[in-house]
């Protein structure tokens, strides 16, 4: 019999933690909460839509308190124009969540959460592997004109946001309302398709973009928590685990972003959005043909991709540090 602790398997704890520990990292080091790889694995593991989706967004809240705080202190927080992606996230979270409950009725939650899933990741996976191998003019061209696009549509009441852009009320809540639509949804903080957002369509500067996609997160996540938790779809035993391993990872990761630039890992990042779309695609494809060679492709391609993403962020650390040891020595010499 398998010994248990706190009523989850020991293995599947040390499972837990480790998973935390790799995407800890990856938060620490991309900013970004990690849910958009902790829901499909819970698919991946066999567990049902409601209760993968509610667990994400309780991990998506613990992950992000920390970091909040952090970029409050470097004044990185637009907390105007995070309070109004807070209220209409909050209300798309709702419709999210009522469409999930809604097609677990019918019978196809766990279908068309998956096949979601599989075009999301895909998608941005996709993109971002295309910026990454696009000169950075070109993305800054297109950044500006999304931005003036977004900007030039003044429906009163016009709101001042750091950068020294106004943007509209109305604008600004649709966008966040659509974002919470997904989030509600899929279980995912909203923070890989926020920050973008934030960037791209309102002209807001990345470090000012981070520090409130963060602070939203926290309270995004924190609603769509306590949502799930009320209708009993929220496991403890499953974000606990999480939580402990992604508390160690993120101080990893964190220390990381000061040695490593984050360009030579965007291709890495984008290739483990791309394998978890092939893993909750093998998924259905084991369950719908019953072949447990595809439900073990499922488990090996999201838990390793987190592990190679992980581990090359930890590995080119290793070498930024070794390559300034041999300078540090020179200097010491001298």
């Amino acid at each position: 019999m398998a010994m248990e602790l706190f009523g989850i398997a020991a293995g599947q704890l040390g499972l837990f933690v480790t998973f935390g520990l790799l995407i800890g990292t990856l938060f620490g080091f991309f900013g970004m909460g990690g849910s958009f790889l902790v829901t499909p694995a819970l698919l991946v593991m066999g567990y049902d839509s409601t209760t993968a989706v509610g667990s994400g967004l309780a991990f998506v809240f613990g992950t992000s308190v920390i970091a909040a705080l952090r970029h409050r202190d470097h004044g990185q927080v637009d907390y105007k124009l995070g309070l109004m992606f807070i209220v209409g996230m909050t209300a798309g979270i709702e419709v999210g969540k009522g469409v999930v409950y809604y097609l677990k009725a019918l019978g196809f939650a766990d279908l068309v959460v998956s096949i979601s899933y599989i075009g999301l990741l895909a998608i941005v996976g996709l993109l971002m592997l295309r910026d990454a191998r696009t000169e950075s003019s070109d993305d800054d061209d297109e950044e500006s004109a999304l931005a003036e696009k977004f900007q030039s549509i003044e429906i009163p009441p016009m709101i001042s946001i750091k950068g020294g852009t106004k943007v509209s009320l109305w604008v600004t809540l649709a966008m966040a309302f659509a974002i919470g639509i997904l989030s509600g949804f899929l279980g995912v903080g909203g923070g890989f398709l926020l920050m973008p957002a934030m960037m791209y369509g309102l002209g807001v500067p990345a470090a000012v973009a981070v520090g409130t996609d963060v602070f939203q997160i926290t309270a995004s996540g924190a609603f769509g928590a306590f949502t799930y938790a009320q209708s009993g779809a929220l496991d403890l035993t499953i974000v606990l685990p999480l939580l402990a391993g992604s508390a160690m990872g993120a101080r990893i990761g964190a220390g990381a972003t000061a040695l490593v630039n984050e360009d030579d890992i965007t291709e890495y990042f984008a290739a483990m959005l791309l394998a978890g779309s092939a893993a909750v695609a093998s998924r259905n494809l084991g369950n719908a043909y019953d072949m447990g060679v595809f439900n073990q492709l499922s488990k090996v391609l999201i838990f390793g991709s987190a592990l190679l993403v992980s581990g090359a962020v930890i590995w080119a650390s290793i070498q930024s540090i070794r390559e300034d040891e041999p300078a540090e020595s020179v200097h010491a010499a001298d």
